[in-house]
């Protein structure tokens, strides 16, 4: 009974939490300009937290963005422009679902071409190192193999 209180309390709280997020006087008097306001916080980071997206966050400088944001919307700025203007000001890191770009792809694709190089140079190595073994030793090679072996005692 006590665990199912406790849960209670803890549900009770994180709505109080989520409800402290989205202050009524700071919305906006359209519900449909808001309801769009709000998807929007969902894909823009928080600079200070990082791992959370502004409408998660309670740092101020997510409280700010958020009301950038509805500031934009209220304009009947579009959905592109809000995430050009938040990127042209803070760059491709605010938006938690970076567009695909040339320079996000190198990225992504950066540490697997330096693997394919290793492996392609580690290969070509060892298939060098077959061949010297394979071709054996040259006459002059063998003479002074022979040399030595002849000049040690047994």
């Amino acid at each position: 009974m006590r665990a199912l209180a406790r849960l209670g309390a803890a549900l009770a709280a994180w709505t109080l939490l989520c409800a402290a997020a989205a202050d009524p006087a700071e919305r906006l008097p359209d519900p449909g300009q808001e309801a769009r306001a709000r998807a929007l916080f969902q894909d823009v980071r928080c600079l200070v937290c990082q791992s959370e997206s502004i409408d998660e966050s309670e740092a101020p400088l997510a409280h700010d963005l958020r009301q950038l944001i509805r500031q934009q919307v209220a304009q009947g700025r579009t959905d592109d422009q809000i995430h050009a203007f938040l990127v042209s000001r803070y760059g491709e890191f605010v938006l938690l679902s970076p567009r695909l770009s040339l320079g996000n792809a190198l990225l992504w694709a950066g540490p697997l071409l330096v693997l394919a190089v290793g492996i392609a140079a580690l290969v070509m190595r060892r298939r060098a190192a077959a061949e010297t073994d394979a071709q054996g030793l040259t006459v002059q090679e063998e003479a002074a193999l022979s040399q030595l072996t002849d000049d040690e005692p047994v």
